[in-house]
């Protein structure tokens, strides 16, 4: 999977992403202690809708932009306004021209003591360093994101959330997924771990569910979102996010959350999701 960013901003594997993100960071800035955000594979930070890339891609409308405007009932739109008041705050009123990537989103949440180190390879970090620039917050490096999952736990705050997306430009990244976490957790076990993974079959995701299982972690949260109805071949069918050290409203969000996306995002006559602590097997259908 050869997965160009810029083609597929905003759709809803970005949303289903930063909306877990935000509730993480929702959690974390209740405390006035520091926190500290690690994101391994950070991207370029704001992508233009109206770029070509995005024009030609599209997957936005089928994203953010249903999102956006869908007339969500209570309690679903107060657990969403965090996140899509990130999105509101980079465009202008009523209008929807840029998304704002994992960086651009942490950005919003920290505080004057509070930190994120953004993480990019080769020209992408060009295109970082210009969207996040003029803020002494933010530290960007020019670095593999897989170097740095290791090297940047734990953090002087000892609080935070590393976020790991990797391209997944092919399937070994499924396994550096689990052998990354396995030797973060080792200097971090406290830490809170928000990996993501795409879904174009069960195979792989399967694969790293058991991965995990032997890691023997004890608090490890998997979610998925798959508005394609699955076993269906259609491209990216799914999205899913592994959540270690969760806090500890956010499995019971999500099974409010995860329904109601799975509604307004769906593709076909049916949209999957699955909520469940990894050892547990609970797979909900939302028609």
């Amino acid at each position: 999977m050869n997965y160009r960013h810029d083609f597929h901003a905003g759709n809803f594997a970005d949303v289903f992403k930063h909306v877990v993100l935000c509730r993480i960071l929702h959690y974390l800035r209740a405390k006035p202690a520091a926190f500290r955000v690690i994101d391994t594979h950070a991207g370029a930070g704001l992508y233009d809708l109206a770029g070509d890339a995005a024009t030609r891609g599209g997957e936005w409308h089928d994203g953010i932009e249903r999102i956006l405007y869908a007339p969500f009932a209570e309690p679903v739109a107060a657990l969403l306004s965090p996140y899509l008041d990130v999105v509101r705050a980079v465009n202008e009123r009523q209008q929807l021209r840029f998304y704002p990537g994992s960086p651009a989103v942490t950005r919003a949440w920290l505080r004057s003591q509070d930190r994120l180190i953004a993480c990019e390879i080769e020209s992408t970090v060009k295109a970082l360093s210009r969207n996040l620039r003029g803020d002494d917050r933010i530290k960007i490096l020019e670095i593999d994101g897989w170097t740095a999952l290791n090297a940047y736990v734990p953090p002087k705050e000892r609080r935070g959330v590393v976020l790991v997306d990797p391209p997944f430009e092919d399937e070994s990244d499924f396994w550096y997924l689990a052998e990354g976490l396995a030797g973060a957790h080792r200097k971090w076990p406290t830490g809170i771990y928000a990996l993501w993974y795409p879904i174009k079959g069960r195979r792989e995701p399967e694969l790293l569910a058991k991965r995990l299982k032997r890691l023997g972690i004890p608090k490890i949260l998997r979610a998925e979102l798959i508005p394609t109805q699955p076993g269906r071949p259609a491209g990216l069918q799914g999205a899913g996010m592994i959540i270690v050290n969760p806090p500890w409203p956010l499995k019971e969000e999500l099974s409010v959350l995860l329904p109601s996306l799975a509604a307004v995002l769906r593709r076909t006559e049916k949209a999957g999701t699955r909520l469940e602590w990894l050892g547990e097997e609970r797979l909900t259908t939302s028609s």
